[in-house]
């Protein structure tokens, strides 16, 4: 059976996308200006962080993002574990979520929205289960359901039935509240990362696949 859409996410909500994107980008790119200089001064280049990413209907997309982590190898030439690349600016900057500023390109490119599933690795689309793989039946976002609701703090089964549950029922109220909470979290800098790793701990795939 097929999932109901309402005049708000087939029309409304990506006019949306492009107001606030488009805005925003006007409005904080002397922001943005500095942390960019700031990066390639404390951090080196390049700037942006850019990786690939699976979308709406899993087709693969290119993410922006502030560079966080330095490119520092060991003496064999492997890289170093994050937690030794991720500077002090880079970790301000992901406590703020101003890494995350870039995406707004993507969300007037039509990669992204501003609220929707986060976009996760490219290596785990094998992983997904058939309620997992529902996420991406719409356009991944900045922010989301699972973001408000404990971020890297919760597990990735618990992260996927936010994700889901945001897939089928979204509304401009939903969205504004996300939004709403989104803010909130970002100025008290909540559930930045889990206890033990610098970023979430990869996804391994579900007992249920």
């Amino acid at each position: 059976m097929g999932r109901e859409t309402g005049i708000y996410e087939i029309l409304c909500k990506r006019i949306l996308d492009m107001v606030i994107s488009i805005l925003g980008l006007i409005l904080i790119s002397p922001i943005m200006i500095l942390i960019a200089i700031s990066i390639k001064v404390k951090i080196g280049g390049p700037i942006v962080f850019v990786q690939r990413r699976p979308g709406l209907n899993e087709k693969v997309f290119l993410m922006y993002k502030f560079r966080t982590m330095t490119s520092e190898q060991d003496k064999y030439g492997n890289i170093l574990p994050d937690e030794m690349r991720l500077t002090k600016f880079g970790q301000f900057l992901r406590s703020t979520s101003l890494d995350e500023l870039p995406e707004l390109w993507n969300v007037i490119k039509g990669d992204m929205s501003i609220v929707g599933p986060r976009p996760l690795l490219c290596e785990y689309l094998s992983l997904y289960n058939s309620e997992q793989r529902l996420r991406h039946n719409v356009r991944p976002g900045i922010t989301g359901l699972a973001q408000i609701s404990g971020r890297n703090a919760i597990s990735w089964e618990e992260k996927f039935k936010f994700d889901c549950a945001y897939v089928e029922n979204i509304t401009f109220l939903n969205d504004l509240k996300i939004l709403f909470f989104t803010i909130k979290k970002v100025f008290n800098r909540e559930n930045i990362s889990s206890e033990s790793h610098v970023t979430m701990e990869k996804f391994k795939g579900s007992n249920d696949l």
